[in-house]
């Protein structure tokens, strides 16, 4: 297994992310690190928890997970609040700030270049999205929002899976029928689901979603908000 089975899970605040974990399969062999004080998950589970209070934790999580083979997936939820964690601690107060804002930047490249590219899991991260003024384009892109020298290169390019989550209408829908696409009773009664969106379309171009290429079909641009989805199809795509 390499960083081909990494997930970002975008999308803005209550609008299914953490609730999109429910359905993972095998929820004892999650390990589950929660970065947002800990704030418990909109359902039961057996995930395997720790509550985040120091972004290091994280690190050395990761190589606990490699000693536990009864661990399959790994999920950061979320990673804003992780990069807020950092700059809580180590940034705000610094007799150097400038050393640490490269401590920043460093911080979450080693976590994504040694700790989640060495990883044997899968891994899915949950980040809190923000319109943001490109100003060189002159209009608002919508992003994941992290400050110093990340915010040029962007935290969505670490990630070749990008998912949105989104609260869609029914009758928008209708054109993207497909088995991965469920609409209950519950769905029908309230007239919205909350689904993720897999790929671009025409009115969401200022938006980093995306995936390897073919992995989705047209009709898959929306699918149920199921990380489990996600992951078996990655798994399919590559042959695994």
């Amino acid at each position: 297994m390499s960083s081909d089975h990494l997930v970002l899970i975008v999308g803005e605040s209550k609008a299914g992310k953490s609730a999109s974990l429910e359905h993972l399969k095998d929820p004892k062999g999650v390990m589950y690190l929660g970065t947002e004080a800990g704030k418990r998950l909109p359902f039961k589970s057996d995930f395997k928890k720790a509550t985040i209070t120091d972004p290091m934790q994280i690190l050395a999580y990761f190589d606990k997970a490699e000693q536990m083979p009864e661990v399959h997936s790994i999920i950061i939820d979320s990673l804003t609040y992780m990069m807020d964690q950092f700059e809580s601690q180590y940034v705000i107060g610094s007799v150097n700030t400038m050393a640490a804002w490269g401590d920043y930047q460093q911080f979450f490249k080693t976590l994504m270049q040694k700790k989640v590219a060495a990883s044997s899991k899968t891994v899915g991260f949950t980040a809190h999205t923000q319109a943001i003024l490109d100003e060189s384009a002159g209009e608002f892109k919508v992003k994941v929002p992290v400050k110093g020298a990340l915010k040029a290169y962007g935290i969505e390019s670490y990630f070749s899976t990008v998912i949105s989550t989104k609260k869609m209408q029914l009758p928008k829908l209708e054109a993207y029928a497909n088995p991965l696409l469920i609409i209950t009773e519950r769905d029908k009664r309230l007239g919205y689901k909350h689904v993720y969106q897999t790929q671009p379309t025409k009115e969401t171009a200022q938006e980093a979603i995306g995936g390897p290429m073919g992995m989705w079909s047209y009709e898959e641009t929306y699918i149920d908000n199921n990380l489990q989805f996600v992951f078996d199809r990655l798994a399919e795509y590559y042959g695994d």
